[in-house]
């Protein structure tokens, strides 16, 4: 007699399985879907949570092989760093997630679901604050990253469009922090704040990778397909953040000077923040979770909660604040005049060049 197809068995397949998002989404599919199997894919160990692993290279294994029999696909696995996306990078990126897509449609999984980030909305002076997901998907091209995810889900997009019967779930978190890690989008944001450009101070949202997990286990048990947001509640204020942060060098100047601060910083070597970023510290970007939360997600942490879990005192932890207070305003100082110094010598190049 053949099975009932309510007591098969289904088989989740996450890639980027031993990174610290893939394997907080395989726990969390082990505790949402305790009769699916999970099955991990990366080049690096594996995962107690997972009943299946395969120690596989997606550049040059076949996707195919190894998504037989899988209902659903989840990606977590990227090939770019938020601080360095680089034109090489990007298109291995692309032609991995095309390949993986390719052994979707080989193998027969009709629900993918691709991580990307709230970043995609871009971050613009006439964003409505919250951004929901019908909201157009505009980056800012300047910052690499932003505009890279922006192709991954066109992608996943192309490759939905090709078959009604696919279910295409684009999981747009905000920032994504834990304890173990800060993550690098938390690193670069933290280190452009650092300029304040006079056309403003953006807000920000700050996601626990443990909500952001229990949310994609959500869209995969629901089989909910579109972009969907996952943040916090509200958000963090400007004011919030300097509240949380704590002294440190802050330097507001006009926007052209903030851009160009921003540069000299970048290529000097003081700073692996790309410049590109600085929009996404001026101009508003936090987005609604009213769909997510629709599904029956509640975040266990708030954006201060994450941003705490997420960001450590540093050196200056055992200093009391006034001497903390001291440290942050020579630091400015410096700097300022380190600014100041670089214009000069850019001035000066300049001139040099024309004469």
């Amino acid at each position: 007699m053949a099975e009932d197809e309510s007591t098969l068995t289904s088989r989740v397949v996450v890639t980027g399985a031993s990174g610290i998002i893939g394997s907080s989404v395989a726990s969390a599919l082990r505790t949402s879907l305790p009769s699916a199997r999970i099955v991990g894919i990366d080049r690096y160990g594996g995962s107690s949570t997972l009943d299946d692993f395969h120690l596989a290279d997606l550049a040059t294994a076949d996707p195919a092989e190894l998504l037989v029999a899988a209902d659903t696909l989840v990606h977590c696995l990227f090939n770019v760093r938020a601080d360095a996306v680089t034109p090489e990078d990007g298109r291995l990126d692309l032609a991995i997630i095309r390949r993986i897509l390719d052994g979707a449609t080989a193998a027969g999984v009709n629900h993918v679901v691709i991580l990307s980030t709230t970043m995609v909305y871009g971050a613009w002076s006439d964003n409505p604050m919250p951004i929901t997901e019908d909201a157009p998907v505009r980056p800012n091209r300047e910052f690499a990253f932003a505009a890279h995810m922006a192709m991954v889900e066109q992608a996943a997009k192309d490759w939905a469009g090709h078959d009604d019967n696919r279910i295409l779930s684009i999981v747009r978190p905000a920032v994504v922090v834990s304890e173990a890690r800060r993550g690098g989008l938390s690193d670069l944001l933290s280190s452009a704040s650092v300029i304040k450009s006079e056309s403003g101070e953006a807000p920000a949202q700050y996601l626990h990778v443990d909500d952001l997990a229990s949310a994609v286990a959500i869209v995969v048990a629901e089989q909910v397909g579109g972009p969907i947001n996952v943040a916090p509640d509200s958000w963090i204020t400007s004011d919030g953040l300097i509240a949380l942060a704590g002294p440190k060098p802050r330097l507001r100047v006009p926007d052209w000077a903030a851009r160009l601060l921003s540069a000299i910083r970048f290529r000097l070597g003081f700073t692996r923040t790309p410049p590109g970023i600085l929009p996404y510290v001026t101009h508003p970007w936090v987005v609604a979770n009213d769909r997510i939360k629709a599904l029956g997600w509640e975040p266990t942490n708030s954006n201060e909660e994450a941003y705490v879990a997420g960001h450590d005192a540093g050196p200056l932890g055992n200093l009391n604040a006034k001497r903390r207070q001291m440290l942050a305003l020579g630091a400015t100082a410096a700097v300022i005049v380190g600014g100041a110094v670089g214009i000069a010598l850019l001035i000066r190049r300049s001139r040099s060049t024309k004469g």
